[in-house]
């Protein structure tokens, strides 16, 4: 990748909430609490799923998985982010930044696709049950979760690339707190209409093309419980896939009050306070909501660590 604006922009600076100094103070213990239970909850689940041979099903598989991108999303941004909330230098090189951007759209776009592959994968054992041995095979599980990886490689290295050979014209103050696109935008000294509309489109086909995959396998779902005879059929059904749609709704939840709201709405400083829900809060959380939510892995936790905690049925 040819980076030809660095003889103008070497470095960019993150401006964050240093218009808040005192909200600084605040969120500096706050987030980093937030994040060492993140990759603590995130590491947990990773290890009771890899020790405990009750959970080798192709679901724990993909939660496995859903964990360590939690992790690697979190790592992009947040340890930048702590740093920047104590020091005045709240600098990033150019070729950091596009890094930075690069790995938010990757891994962002990999959660995506991995939520949609546990919504098949939980369509297929509720509404085909006698067949999901067959076709939730280890191959078919090592396949989707490769294409989760992969299919997110170029429409994320396009969007990198692209911003960062757009001419920047000294202007170097980002006015969030890790490099985002529509801020980074903010600073190119050009007409950037054409990068925006292939981005819509992109985002169209990696995020909401996911999504709407999500919407159809809960149909069918919801459908297939309706049509049971007994109620504990259908709260056991229920149940298998509560956890799941609980992290759908926060992870497209969160992201949509920034990005798919009108531009007008929010202040700069507003926006910043709402990413951290998706940056911060919600990667948190996708760990607590599979241990109280779902009994196996609760139960998984008793017999790995003896731990009472989870002992009550939640």
């Amino acid at each position: 990748m040819k980076w030809r604006n660095q003889s103008l922009v070497k470095e960019f600076i993150l401006v964050g909430f240093s218009s808040m100094p005192n909200i600084e103070l605040f969120l500096f213990p706050l987030v980093l609490v937030m994040y060492i239970a993140t990759v603590t909850g995130n590491i947990l689940i990773i290890v009771i799923i890899m020790v405990d041979a009750a959970l080798q099903s192709p679901m724990y598989f993909f939660l496995r998985n859903l964990a360590f991108i939690e992790i690697c999303f979190t790592l992009d941004t947040v340890p930048l982010m702590l740093i920047n909330l104590l020091v005045k230098d709240k600098t990033i090189s150019f070729v950091g930044c596009a890094i930075q951007m690069y790995c938010f759209f990757h891994f962002g776009c990999a959660e995506c696709f991995l939520l949609a592959a546990m919504s098949y994968d939980r369509y297929v054992a509720i509404c085909n049950p006698l067949r999901y041995a067959t076709v939730m095979n280890r191959t078919f599980c090592y396949k989707l979760m490769g294409g989760v990886w992969v299919i997110g490689i170029p429409v994320s290295l396009l969007q990198a690339a692209w911003i960062f050979n757009l001419p920047f014209c000294g202007h170097n103050k980002i006015n969030h707190f890790f490099c985002d696109a529509p801020p980074v935008l903010k600073l190119v000294c050009t007409d950037t209409h054409q990068y925006e509309m292939q981005s819509i489109a992109s985002t169209l086909v990696f995020l909401m093309f996911p999504f709407v995959l999500i919407l159809i396998s809960y149909t069918r779902i919801i459908t297939t419980m309706l049509r049971m005879s007994t109620v504990e059929g259908r709260s056991k059904a229920f149940s298998t896939c509560s956890s799941h749609l609980i992290v759908v709704i926060l992870f497209y939840g969160s992201g949509s009050l920034v990005y798919l709201r009108p531009k007008s709405n929010y202040s700069p400083e507003v926006k910043k306070i709402l990413s951290l829900f998706y940056t911060v809060v919600t990667p948190m959380l996708n760990p607590i909501v599979y241990a109280l939510r779902n009994y196996e892995v609760r139960e998984s936790l008793k017999r790995t660590l003896g731990w009472k905690l989870f002992s009550q049925t939640v």
